[in-house]
């Protein structure tokens, strides 16, 4: 892979990863924050802030890791990386 090339990955690769980080922050820290205000929406009979806090999280968590894995995934095939 030659200079430009590799600034190029780089550059998408740290680009997607400080996004996903600031969505890992914003559930983890903000959803904390607000969690009195959001105990006020109740879905099935639970307050959002407890179902996010048991369920939700845990799921968004997942849904990052598999994105990341995704979009990683197109990069290294544009790039021609291979797996080692």
């Amino acid at each position: 892979m030659n200079k430009p090339d590799r600034e190029g990955y780089w550059r998408q690769t740290r680009r997607l990863t400080a996004g996903l980080f600031l969505l890992w922050v914003l559930v983890t820290f903000v959803m904390n924050w607000f969690a009195r205000e959001l105990n006020e929406i109740v879905i099935f009979g639970f307050p959002l802030a407890f179902y996010m806090g048991a369920q939700g999280i845990l799921i968004v968590y997942l849904l990052i890791i598999w994105f990341y894995n995704r979009r990683m995934r197109v990069l290294d095939a544009r790039y021609g990386i291979e797996d080692e």
